[in-house]
Formats: structure tokens, sequence, C-alpha cells
């Protein structure tokens, strides 16, 4: 690490983390795993799995604290805002934190650490993986929620341009506070192998959690078009979630069990062997802020065909993916002119796929990027309790500020009762 560089002490904050897959917590490791290499110390704060309660160390001595607190909804905590303060303020004084970066807005846990390191003087940073809109219900009221508690946050990272803008506008956060750091791949563990191709048929991968907002009803609907008019299409689908009733559904319907194979949950560490066997890698999502899935696919060599909705045009070159319209007639389309292009030979070298998304998308490149918002946030002054209600004011949930108040009384009460002094620091650990 460059001796200029200041050492910095960061907690990971967020609901999503291993053994938990996906790309928020591939994220947060690949991330920390940078930041510990470039000297600073990192510390990741997540919920209980199943019994894994306590704390682990990770892969280059990545200190997990996984809290006994259980899970109420969807992988996240109850928002409680006031349970947790003794154990997480014991935690941050212990290992001597500096920033909080919390991660995704549908994380509770990740707000109330935010908002808790605020209250304590702390530097606070905010990451927001995902998009949202603006017109049901549960859109505003979530859209509210993260207004509320990014109103004192010191930084936003977006994933990507659009999600900047989606950001700034349902959480109305200064658009001067709002940078854009995408997100990564290590295209080391993606390496094409053109030998696992099979040349008889033209496979089409598709990895995804089975939800809603992935499309599954036009990846089902596709799937439907396509089999019937192509024997030598297949389809492999790596993923599980509410939505795999339907894709077997289809399957039954349309007699083609050959055809389309379900694998179910994979381990992250099993996708790239499942790449490999793809010509073409399909993404039906209807909202993306940055799919990390087209870029692991890229690297591997595949064809991507993906729906043109988000951060996704600024995700790969337009010779690397084909773009359509989140409807089944447009994908169908895509698909088709893949497979032209791939029996008239017009393809780039799997390899040298690989070596563009190298250049394009490099950890060590965002963990740069990351550490200028560190530096830049640490200079920041910090706000006396009454100008930090103040932000909270401007929200329009004057309610808030009781709860606020309430935090910050308990906080007091806790420093009482258990000084800062005689919590023990955590020795770090040295590999």
């Amino acid at each position: 690490m460059d001796t200029r560089k200041k050492r910095q002490v960061v907690c990971m904050a967020s609901d999503f983390f291993y053994p938990n897959t996906g790309g928020v917590e591939e994220h947060i490791f690949n991330l920390s795993q940078c930041l510990i290499k470039r000297g600073h110390k990192v510390i990741v704060l997540t919920h209980s799995y199943g019994d894994r309660v306590g704390i682990r160390y990770l892969t280059a001595g990545l200190k997990v604290y996984y809290l006994p607190i259980r899970v109420f909804y969807a992988q996240c905590v109850l928002p409680t805002m006031i349970c947790n303060i003794a154990l997480i303020r014991n935690i941050l004084i212990r290992e001597c934190i500096e920033i909080v970066h919390g991660h995704s807005a549908f994380s509770v846990l990740c707000h109330e650490v935010c908002i808790i390191g605020k209250l304590m003087g702390l530097k606070t940073v905010f990451t927001d993986h995902s998009l949202f809109g603006f017109a049901d219900t549960s859109a505003v009221l979530t859209n509210k929620y993260l207004q509320i508690c990014l109103s004192e946050i010191d930084h936003c990272i977006c994933v990507s341009h659009t999600g900047k803008e989606n950001t700034v506008l349902r959480a109305k956060v200064q658009a001067h506070k709002v940078s854009v750091i995408p997100n990564a791949v290590d295209a080391f563990s993606f390496i094409p192998d053109p030998c696992q191709r099979d040349q008889k048929f033209i496979t089409i991968v598709i990895v995804s959690r089975l939800v809603y907002r992935k499309g599954v009803n036009l990846m089902a609907a596709v799937i439907a078009d396509m089999c019937p008019r192509y024997p030598n299409l297949r389809f492999i689908i790596g993923g599980d979630g509410p939505k795999m009733w339907l894709l077997q559904e289809v399957r039954e319907k349309i007699g083609c069990q050959e055809s389309v194979r379900l694998l179910g949950s994979l381990k992250h560490s099993e996708v790239r062997n499942v790449l490999v066997k793809g010509d073409i890698f399909l993404n039906t999502s209807l909202t993306e802020a940055y799919c990390m899935a087209i870029v692991e696919a890229a690297a591997c060599g595949l064809k991507v065909v993906s729906t043109k909705v988000g951060g996704i045009p600024e995700v790969l070159p337009e010779s690397m993916i084909y773009l359509t319209e989140p409807n089944v007639g447009s994908l169908v389309r895509g698909i088709e002119k893949a497979i032209t292009d791939i029996k008239e030979g017009n393809i780039m070298c799997p390899f040298k796929c690989n070596r563009l998304v190298r250049e394009m998308y490099s950890w060590m490149d965002i963990t740069k990027r990351t550490e200028i918002v560190y530096d830049r946030i640490l200079l920041n002054k910090n706000k006396p309790l009454g100008q930090q209600l103040r932000s909270y004011l401007n929200s329009g949930v004057w309610p808030f500020l009781l709860v606020i108040s309430l935090m910050y009384i308990l906080l007091q009460l806790t420093e009482r009762i258990y000084k800062r002094k005689y919590i023990d620091k955590a020795r770090d650990l040295r590999l």
C-alpha cells in the first residue's frame, strides 16, 4: 500500500452476506479483500445464518460478526432501530471503526448501523445496488424510508449512472454527494473453455434468481416459443426462487424435458462451470442497476442477449451484447440474431472477451475509487445532534425525530453503563 495513504478502519454492514449468495454479497466480499490487500482494516457486520452465530474469519483474515439477530423477512432483520444499539456500539468501539459502509437499500441492518455510527460521530457511506420504482405502495414506503435513513449519510455510491439518477430522485440525496463506481468481476475466475460446449446444439445458459423482477415470465414465454421451433436448441437454467414452478410447468406443458435443464440453486464457485457449457447467455431482467451475471458470462466468452433496462446498456460495449426490449418478441429476435452470428462464425474470440472484461472491470480499480470517497468524507465535520435532527426533519416524517432522539439517549445511557474506556480493543489479525 502507498505509505502516504492513511490506514482506514472500515465496517461493512448489510443483511446480505455469505453464506447467502448474490451480487451484494460478492461485492462486499471482493471489495473487503482488496481493501485488506491495500493495508486497510475491514470487518463485516451481518445477522446470523442458521447456527452461524458469532465471529468468523474468512480469506485474508476478513473478520465477520454474525450478530445473534433473527431474520424477519426476505433475509432482513426486523427494523426495531433501538434493540441492537448496545451490541453494535460495542463492536464499533472494540474494532476502532472510523467509517461505516452500508450496502443495499433493502437491508435494515445496514441503515441501523449507519444511523448508530453517525450518532457516534463516525463517517458513513452507503452503496445502492438496485433500482426501485415510484408508483406502487411498496415503492413509496421504501423510498421514504430510504430518504429518512440517508438524510445524514456522508456519501452515496451507485453502481451505474441510471442507478445514481434513481437514488437522487427517490431518496432526495444531493447529486454532489453521489458517486458512480461500478461493480467488478474477477475475470481470472471466469476463464473460457470452448471445449466444454456441445457442438451438436446451441446452448442458452440462464443464471438468475427465479423471481418476478428477473423476468421469469418472459423467460418461460421465450422457452415455450423457441423450443418447439428449434430442435437443436438447449436451455440450461441455474438458480432457484418462488418462480421455479413456472419453468417446471412450461417444461412439462411443451414436453421438452431434454431441452430444458433446471439445475436449481448454485454456489458462486459453480457458476463458471455452467457458463462455459453455453453459447449464448440470456438475461430477462425487468429492472437492474448493474447486472453482474452478464459480465461474468461475457468473461466466459458467451454471446449475451439482455433486456435493455436500467443500467444494463452501460455495462458492456455493443460488440459484446444484443440489447432487446423487455418483451417476448424482441427477446426471441435477439436470440435468433445471436444464433445466426454463431452459425456464420461472426463471433469474438472467447479469450479476447475475457481480456476486454479484465481491462474494463477490475476490483483493485474499484477499490482505489472507493478509497477516494473514504478520504473525502474523512474531511467532513461532525454535526451536533440538533443539526442532525434538522436534516431528518427535511424528510417530512417528524415522528422519526423521536426515534433518533431515543437512539441518542440510549447511546448516552449505554455509555454510562458500559464506558468506552473499559471496552477492550480487538487485536488485528496479521497474516
